[in-house]
């Protein structure tokens, strides 16, 4: 993302991620603060203050549907300074002042945003003041986006949002809760102090994770079994990108060994891709040695013994026998390498019995961490996951959250393994 040391994936911390110190960030950080107009647009006032009490100023900006919800004049109270609201000021558009204000601050957030403001910025929309700084800004860009669920989970809304997070920018929340609608799901806008520490986690680079090599796999692979057909999986590889762009963001050097999947790199992550299980797993071996080795690869287990030279044609007398054999381990494998890293991360998609199974399959690979998560409940290519991880000290369950949610747990985890001088 220009101008950030976040990756290109949208980022979301856990429900109550643990809170920054005031003065973390440098004095007079600029915040460009879009409010747009949704019933959540009064909780832009909670986090003004939270902001300056952070010691980051403030510019406001209200749209016009914005002023139904909370005035002018309490964000302005608050911000300290006065609220933008016009495209064309003519005080200003001598000098091209809504184009100055676009490129005024550290950070643009959209708090909230609504499905409208989403869908506007984007197809690239700019017919007022909000959407123009957006589309004329080179500043990250942070959403916190607050919606009736049924808007939420809308395939457009959901379009949208994948082409916002491809272009880089910056998502937290929404949250699962109850509307002032009356309904519940998500949609709803996440805490003031969650987005305060979104924000300050954007303005405020962790490096906690500088120097280290680290192996992430993802996506599925792809056994091929004549020139046309294959043995595969439903992975859409989100949850291994997030993680690889989590790590990248503390300043691993991140290696992502990654099946056929539809996904952008990463920033700061370098990909090696591949189509077999054979050869993700001579990619995995190239890349040792890491101190870190994360498995969310959805591994095809089985490929055909012989591939078919032509394609396989129906003859009428049934279907075709096909011979598999067992695919490499490539967990097991990383796990027993002589050079092992320091910390091996297995994931487990199971469909039944899920923690019994995936501590019996942490046992057999033998992996420190393993992360495991139920698919029967449509997780491939979903946004949200629910997942428990399984160590030494037990099974630790997390509540749903997004994929990036995950990541950002995981990748605290794995700062937090190494900053452990006992680890």
């Amino acid at each position: 993302m220009p101008g950030s040391s976040r990756s290109s994936t949208a980022i979301s911390l856990v429900a109550s991620p643990p809170s920054i110190p005031a003065g973390v960030c440098k004095a007079m950080r600029r915040v460009l603060l879009i409010v747009s107009g949704g019933i959540a647009a009064f909780r832009a006032l909670e986090l003004v203050r939270l902001l300056r009490a952070e010691g980051i100023a403030v510019t406001p900006v209200m749209t016009e549907a914005a002023k139904a919800f909370v005035t002018p004049l309490s964000l302005e109270t608050l911000a300290g300074e006065r609220v933008h609201d016009a495209l064309f000021e003519p005080t200003q558009e001598s000098e091209i002042g809504h184009i100055a204000l676009a490129r005024s601050a550290d950070l643009v957030v959209v708090c909230p945003a609504t499905a409208n403001i989403m869908a506007r910025m984007a197809h690239g929309l700019a017919d007022d003041l909000a959407t123009t700084l957006l589309l004329a800004t080179t500043s990250p860009i942070l959403l916190a986006p607050a919606m009736n669920v049924r808007m939420w989970e809308h395939p457009a809304t959901q379009a949208n949002l994948k082409a916002l997070e491809a272009r880089g920018v910056s998502i937290v929340g929404p949250d699962v809760g109850s509307m002032a609608c009356g309904e519940v799901g998500a949609g709803r806008l996440s805490e003031p102090p969650r987005i305060c520490d979104a924000i300050l986690h954007i303005l405020t680079p962790d490096r906690s994770l500088a120097g280290r090599r680290i192996l992430v796999t993802a996506g599925p692979t792809v056994e091929p079994l004549d020139p046309v057909r294959f043995l595969s999986n439903h992975s859409s590889g989100r949850q291994g990108y997030a993680i690889a762009a989590a790590l990248a963001a503390r300043g691993a050097n991140v290696t992502l060994v990654s099946g056929p999947v539809s996904i952008p790199v990463p920033e700061g992550v370098h990909r090696i891709s591949v189509q077999t299980a054979r050869e993700m797993l001579a990619a995995c071996e190239t890349a040792l040695p890491v101190d870190v080795a994360v498995c969310t690869a959805a591994v095809s287990d089985w490929r055909a013994k012989e591939l078919a030279p032509g394609k396989i044609k129906k003859t009428g007398d049934g279907p075709p026998r096909l011979e598999l054999v067992e695919n490499p381990d490539i967990l097991a494998t990383l796990c027993r390498a002589a050079q092992r890293p320091r910390l091996v991360v297995g994931f487990a998609a199971e469909t039944d019995d899920v923690l019994d199974n995936a501590k019996a399959k942490r046992l057999r690979k033998g992996c420190d961490w393993l992360v495991a998560n139920d698919v029967r409940q449509g997780v491939f290519g979903a946004m949200r996951n629910t997942v428990s991880l399984i160590d030494d000290n037990g099974v630790q369950s997390w509540p749903e959250m997004d994929k990036t949610d995950v990541a950002e747990q995981i990748a605290q985890r794995i700062a937090a393994f190494f900053a452990d001088p006992s680890s």
